[in-house]
């Protein structure tokens, strides 16, 4: 169930919505700083007559009531940008911030919703319900969509619908599996304390340096011989800080890693391995090891109705082709937060274009997208939100 309206008007502001989008690209503002896209956020839904609030410190909660009463479904968007230098120098919105840009596509999650928003303005008084418009902060960082909910914005919520413009796949395709779609992601460091001393006496040290080089080679064996290899499963050593100069011993070392996977267990699982090996490599050696372990993002796990749903309406939006299957990613995102509150989907919107040089990796300094996918996610909010409310 769609509405032509919601078509016709998205049509009608697709100028606006690339404006949107590149205005906001030229002003990036990372996790937790995103101020000046607050107030611009306010304002915008403020003018299209919407109640809204903000939330602390940063972050907008609109709320846009039905002709009639019903249920409530909340549109989410992320706002944050990333610590990246935009590479793409003759890009007519670069960004104008040094060492920040939109390198995710959060810009175009924004001005999609915006506009979204504006249409079912046009049509409230064909809509059963309430829309809850959510424009969270710090989603790079794990932390904002966990501190919207502690402050109110799923209360009352009976469906909730997200999605990310994703430039791995072809503009203007539509991928929203039932399951598990994004993984958790965790957070672990490990420190290795040994004995320093002088390099040319070893027999007078513990060297953390060997301790940290043996745990990143055995560490592996988690997952290749501790899970069943139908569980998806990633541990990952990204950092290694050890020794402080060529001759001498290393006392201390720093292991900093991510762990990502599906299932709760799994989760918990590796968790519990990593201190195991952690622990069991620095006393084969003689020393210690004290494990952290931040539990970051849940696995973003779509509520089958829901993701049949807005397959059902991008389908019908768009037609049939639109659709692809996405594999689960081993990416993290923090949607899963709502999710925890209510059932509802995350889908992901193509972007990709190799005539416009918008293929590029999401967080390179060269990411960009295809225009033309603004439309296409825009229209899905809308539509998913005109339809969940209506649907009965």
């Amino acid at each position: 169930m769609i509405l032509e309206a919601i078509k016709k008007e998205i049509a009608n502001h697709a100028g606006e919505l690339i404006d949107i989008r590149r205005k906001l690209h030229s002003e990036p503002e990372l996790s937790w700083e995103e101020y000046q896209t607050t107030e611009y956020v306010f304002d915008y839904l403020t003018e299209l007559g919407i109640d809204c609030r903000k939330t602390e410190p940063t972050g907008v909660i609109g709320e846009l009531s039905g002709a009639k009463p019903g249920k409530t479904v909340a549109l989410r968007a992320d706002m944050d940008a990333l610590s990246v230098e935009e590479l793409t120098m003759d890009l007519p919105y670069r960004s104008k911030e040094q060492g920040k840009m939109h390198a995710c596509g959060h810009d175009a999650h924004t001005a999609m919703l915006l506009i979204a928003a504006k249409a079912l303005v046009s049509v409230k008084d064909q809509l059963e319900g309430t829309v809850r418009f959510l424009f969270q902060p710090a989603e790079e960082v794990a932390t904002g969509a966990r501190e919207m909910v502690k402050q109110g914005a799923m209360r009352g919520v009976d469906n909730v619908f997200g999605m990310h413009i994703w430039s791995q796949s072809p503009t203007g395709k539509v991928s929203c599996t039932t399951g598990p779609s994004f993984a958790s992601a965790d957070i672990f460091n490990i420190r290795f304390t040994g004995r320093g001393g002088h390099g040319a006496m070893p027999q007078a040290c513990i060297d953390a340096s060997v301790m940290a080089s043996a745990f990143v080679m055995n560490v592996q064996s988690i997952v290749s011989r501790t899970i069943d290899p139908k569980q998806p499963a990633v541990v990952t050593v990204g950092k290694m800080t050890v020794g402080t100069r060529f001759n001498v011993i290393a006392e201390n070392a720093l292991i900093e890693g991510t762990v990502r996977c599906f299932d709760p267990e799994v989760r918990d699982h590796i968790e519990k391995q990593l201190e195991v090996y952690a622990r069991n490599t620095a006393e084969l050696y003689g020393g210690t090891a004290e494990l952290e372990y931040i539990r970051g993002t849940q696995a973003v796990i779509n509520e089958a109705e829901s993701a049949q749903l807005a397959r059902s309406v991008a389908a019908e939006t768009f037609g049939e082709d639109v659709l692809y299957h996405e594999e689960p990613t081993m990416g993290g995102e923090d949607f899963s937060f709502f999710l925890d509150e209510a059932p509802g989907c995350f889908a992901l919107v193509g972007a990709g274009n190799p005539e416009k040089d918008t293929e590029w990796a999401h967080h390179h300094g060269r990411f960009n997208i295809d225009e033309d996918a603004l439309s296409t996610g825009a229209e899905l909010y809308a539509q998913y939100a005109y339809s969940y409310l209506n649907k009965n």
